[in-house]
């Protein structure tokens, strides 16, 4: 299983050499004309939902902390192009990248730790997999040969894999294998990393297998047999991990540790205890204290640039956990049974409390759950220092949202409002103050008389799910005397969308006389992208996602200003 490093040459039993040419994705011996990067897979056993995605991202901070250009990327075994189409309840947030991807909410993780911009390269699915390789069988790529799993699916898997490595940007790609050893469909992802172990050479691949020790309360101890079957489970598809991360309750001994190496075949060095954490932000510096980072810098031969330099994480997590003041933000969906389902809005607002040293408590409202009496609908808010009306699609739980949107605007309670949550506090505001009776989007209400947010007529003429939206960056120019424009402290700005319908400017003149003003437009296209009330403490709502732009190094500048502005309403300050 090893090799690849030194011209050898490769003979059978009787004598002969094989041909010249190997049949396979590359040649071992010329693997590394390919990139000189280093390829780390992380993969998981026992269970799902370990955390692969925080364990590859707090790796990729180590190794970044030490100088190393790293990304991070992610193999989806399931049969959709995108999550573009998933129902939030099934799969978590869709996190958008600049160009537009729909990608998995794992890529959220890589950019909130790495500060770091993801791509449509750093999210592969089954479903795009076999649609590049069946559009190239119809062009005749193959030649008219048959078209099978090995080679033809496990090459394409090998080219991406290896792909952010080619262009000489990265030192380090780690590559996030989604799924569970031993699931059916992770078969060909397995199959495609077992021969770039073979093609590149242990020491330029490196597999990290992330497993669970699970602690038996009426034995008092941890029990390692289920981590040595998912090690065996992988062994059975050739691939023999090189480092176990361990996710357990209760310290691992050394017993336990020496236990694990000689039954998993590993050193015991490269056996890691990932304790359960009281934040995933906590995870890179127990990581840190394992050693991860200095055993694949080992491992993969790497010259050890420097000690990790982790000062600004570690004032984050000072800040994080040292609050001297908290805020209670209610945040209005229809997707709320499921944190995943707003992932980003809940870390931005841990990135944001902690800059503002706000302890931020985000209380979960069902916006179908406000669908009764205003009196029902004050009872519910009253006591919330701010609301976030989030983002989604559909008219469940609509009007809901617009009741609470009409409670905060009338009793001076601070608002934003993303995508759908903007969309919403038009409509509120044309009805209410506007004097346009009915003013609805027609994504809601076809027959509107008063259609305040509309589909671009462009639009209407595609076909294709997901063809009609508007996604990935687009700039915004901004108000010079708004409250976004003061959070920014810049007059042009860089946002992610992702949405159908837009602020129709038929109605911006009536709406703005009205009081809502227009303060952020798109330079190219003239959509609105950002509307405020001027004499309300702070009322915003954007077009656009900021949650999927803040970071730990950079919390986002409105979910900032809004916490303060909640902090601020919260302990009567001006």
């Amino acid at each position: 299983m090893g090799g690849g490093r030194r011209g050898v040459n490769i003979s059978t039993p009787m004598g002969g050499n094989l041909p010249a040419k190997i049949p396979t994705f590359a040649s071992r011996n010329n693997a590394n004309q390919f990139s000189m990067a280093k390829y780390i897979f992380v993969t998981g056993g026992v269970t799902s939902s370990l955390g692969k995605g925080i364990i590859s991202a707090s790796l990729a901070k180590l190794l970044q902390a030490r100088g190393f250009r790293v990304t991070i990327q992610k193999f989806d075994p399931y049969i959709n192009v995108d999550p573009g189409t998933l129902n939030p309840y099934e799969h978590g947030e869709c996190y958008v990248t600049d160009d537009g991807a729909e990608t998995d909410l794992d890529l959220g993780h890589y950019e909130r730790f790495l500060n770091l911009p993801t791509s449509q390269a750093n999210n592969v699915t089954t479903g795009r997999i076999y649609q590049t390789v069946i559009n190239k069988e119809r062009a005749g790529d193959y030649l008219g040969k048959t078209v099978q799993v090995i080679p033809h699916i496990t090459d394409e898997i090998k080219r991406r894999a290896l792909l952010l490595g080619n262009n000489n940007e990265y030192e380090i790609v780690i590559t996030e294998l989604g799924g569970t050893v031993g699931d059916i469909e992770s078969l060909p992802y397995l199959e495609s990393l077992r021969q770039l172990r073979w093609e590149l050479g242990r020491d330029n691949c490196l597999v990290i297998h992330l497993t669970l020790i699970p602690y038996l309360n009426a034995a008092k101890e941890l029990k390692t047999k289920p981590t040595q079957h998912s090690v065996k489970e992988l062994l059975q598809t050739g691939i023999q991990p090189d480092i176990l991360v361990c996710r357990t309750e209760h310290p691992l001994s050394m017993d336990v540790r020496r236990k694990l190496a000689l039954f998993c075949n590993v050193e015991v060095g490269a056996v890691i205890e990932a304790l359960d954490a009281p934040t995933i932000y906590d995870v890179p510096m127990l990581m840190l204290r394992e050693k991860l980072d200095a055993t694949v810098i080992s491992k993969l031969r790497l010259m050890d640039k420097r000690e990790p330099d982790l000062n600004a994480w570690k004032r984050f997590l000072t800040k994080l956990k040292n609050p001297k003041h908290e805020v209670r933000i209610g945040l209005v969906g229809k997707y709320n049974e499921l944190q995943d389902a707003y992932k980003s809005i809940h870390e931005s607002f841990v990135h944001a409390g902690a800059h503002n040293e706000c302890k931020v408590l985000v209380d979960p409202i069902h916006s179908e759950q406000l669908d009764g009496s205003a009196e029902e609908v004050a009872a519910r808010l009253a006591d919330l220092d701010g609301i976030l009306v989030a983002p989604g699609f559909g008219e469940r739980g609509i009007e809901g949202k617009i009741k609470a949107i009409r409670y905060v605007r009338e009793n001076n309670i601070p608002f934003f409002g993303i995508c759908l949550g903007m969309q919403c506090a038009v409509v509120e505001y044309a009805r209410h103050v506007a004097g346009l009776a009915r003013a609805a989007s027609t994504e809601m209400d076809r027959k509107t008389p008063h259609p305040v947010i509309d589909m671009m007529p462009e639009q209407r003429k595609i076909t294709a799910k997901g063809g009609t939206m508007r996604l990935g960056a687009y700039e915004c120019s901004l108000q010079k005397k708004s409250k976004a424009y003061k959070a920014y402290g810049a007059e042009l700005i860089s946002e992610r969308h992702r949405h159908r319908y837009e602020f129709n400017n038929d109605y911006r003149e009536q709406i703005e006389k009205a009081g809502l003003w227009c303060t952020g437009i798109n330079p190219q296209t003239n959509l609105v992208e950002v509307v405020e009330i001027k004499d309300h403490p702070w009322f915003v709502g954007v077009q656009f996602h900021p949650e999927l732009k803040s970071t730990v190094e950079n919390p986002h500048p409105l979910f900032v200003a809004f916490v303060k502005a909640c902090r601020d309403k919260r302990y009567n300050k001006d």
